[in-house]
């Protein structure tokens, strides 16, 4: 059986890279790990549902999340705020 969602990446040290995949039928679990992949810098080859690459406007939904994630961790971390401030007053996804 197929996992719901499959996340193709390539770390950025070389474009000769093998691809690694990350498999999960928790979208919020993959979200957490796109957000992971966005923070250290690697590449996203596809995300894929059910084996069938997501259309554009979805996969820009997913990196859009994980990015807004990204952000909120490292405005919480940079202010010394919690993520309910955060949210308040700069509208991040916590």
């Amino acid at each position: 059986m197929l996992p719901k969602y499959t996340i193709e990446y390539c770390p950025g040290f070389s474009r000769r890279t093998q691809a690694h995949h990350y498999s999960s039928d928790d979208p919020i679990a993959c979200e957490e790990f796109l957000a992971e992949l966005l923070d250290r810098g690697f590449r996203i080859m596809a995300i894929r549902h059910e084996g069938v690459d997501l259309p554009r406007p979805e996969f820009d939904r997913f990196v859009k999340t994980a990015a807004g994630m990204v952000a909120a961790r490292r405005v919480c971390s940079a202010l010394n705020i919690k993520p309910e401030e955060e949210k308040y007053r700069f509208g991040f996804a916590a």
